[in-house]
Order: structure tokens, then C-alpha cells, then sequence
């Protein structure tokens, strides 16, 4: 059994955690194993995130159960005010310490230095970040690369890339066979679809 766990909080970009929410619960229901996913905050009420869509969390800090996977999404609350609040960076180190995989997409990974699991590490965040990330002291920002494997940590580029992080992390938990069925059933392709830049 496998348990995804992905943090949800004020500004926190949208696809960041939906993205690999999509490609967790699929897998979950294609295995039919009791792996689930669950979304956590703080509190129990509803989450604006930085597009404006309302989440409603599972769980709160105090009642979720053990994560097998942390994820941390990013947006505007990942950079600006959660990494200043410490019951949100200090539950965050004590769930990535108990946890498998502790990975985080586009800023979640400025989340992941603050509260410190990320520092001394190889990591990736959103490309208009990354210079910010480096100041902060104590991490390797990888700027080519969809998402970066670090050990244990897990992270990813900006938003869409969230996507290809969590098909790894699938495969690497449940072979690459499950991960390539759950990246068919969710038809992602990407090829990528929208050539706009290409002239006719």
C-alpha cells in the first residue's frame, strides 16, 4: 500500500499538486492495492490557491496518516509566506524525515530548503526561480533537467513538470510497466501538442 500525500496551502499553484494528483490516484485505482491519495493543510477549511480554485483538504497536520510520498506544490504561498511560517516548514521536516520520497513541484522546492530537507542538495525549480533559489545558500539548482533525483528527494520544474516527476516516481515505486500504463490512461502525450512557435 502506498500513501501520497501532497500539501495544500494559500497560493499554492493549482496543476503543481493536481497534476501529480491525477497521475497518484490513477495509479492507485489501477492497482487496486489501498493506495491513496490524500490532500493535507493546516486546518480543515477550504484553500485558495493562487489561480483562485477552492480545495477542501482530506486531512490536517494533526490526523493524516503515514506518507510513503510528501509532495510540496509551489506558487506564490510557497515562495513568499509559508517558508516563514514554522508549523507549516516544521511539519514538513517531520513528515519528509518519516517518509520514502519527499519531492515537490516548480517553487515548492524554496518550501523544501526552508524548512530542510532540500539544503546541501541537487535540486529543480520553475526557470523565472532559480537565480532567487541559488541565494538562498546551501542547494544545487539544476537548470536543465524536467526534474532532479537527488537520493530520496524528488523535484521538478514548473507546473507541467510535475507531471513527468510523479510518472518516475510511479515507476520507481511500481515498475515502469504500471507507470507506463497510468501515463496511457491519462492520455499525456505530450508532444508537445501546441506548436504555435513553428511557422507553417
Amino acid at each position: 500500500m502506498t500513501t501520497y500525500g501532497l500539501l495544500v496551502f494559500e497560493d499554492a499553484e493549482e496543476l503543481d499538486f493536481a497534476g501529480p494528483w491525477e497521475v497518484f490516484a490513477t495509479s492507485a485505482a489501477m492497482r487496486d492495492a489501498g493506495d491513496e491519495a490524500v490532500l493535507i493543510a493546516a486546518g480543515t477549511a477550504p484553500v485558495r490557491c493562487a489561480k483562485g480554485m477552492r480545495v477542501v483538504p482530506d486531512r490536517t497536520f494533526a490526523d493524516h496518516p503515514d506518507l510513503d510520498v510528501l509532495l510540496v506544490p509551489g506558487g506564490r504561498g510557497a515562495r513568499v509566506t509559508q517558508p516563514h511560517d514554522p508549523a507549516v516548514t516544521g511539519w514538513i521536516a517531520k513528515t519528509a524525515a518519516r517518509a520514502d520520497w519527499v519531492t515537490s513541484v516548480c517553487t515548492g522546492s524554496f518550501l523544501l530548503h526552508a524548512a530542510g530537507p532540500a539544503r546541501g542538495r541537487r535540486v529543480a525549480t520553475h526557470r523565472a526561480h532559480e537565480d532567487d533559489l541559488e541565494r538562498q545558500g546551501d542547494v544545487t539548482v539544476v537548470r536543465d533537467a524536467r526534474y532532479v533525483v537527488d537520493g530520496n528527494l524528488v523535484t521538478s520544474q514548473g507546473v507541467s513538470a510535475g507531471i513527468d516527476m510523479a510518472l518516475w516516481l510511479v515507476g520507481r515505486i511500481h515498475g515502469r510497466d504500471h507507470a507506463r500504463a497510468v501515463r496511457s490512461y491519462i492520455q499525456y502525450e505530450p508532444a508537445p501538442p501546441y506548436m504555435a512557435d513553428i511557422p507553417e
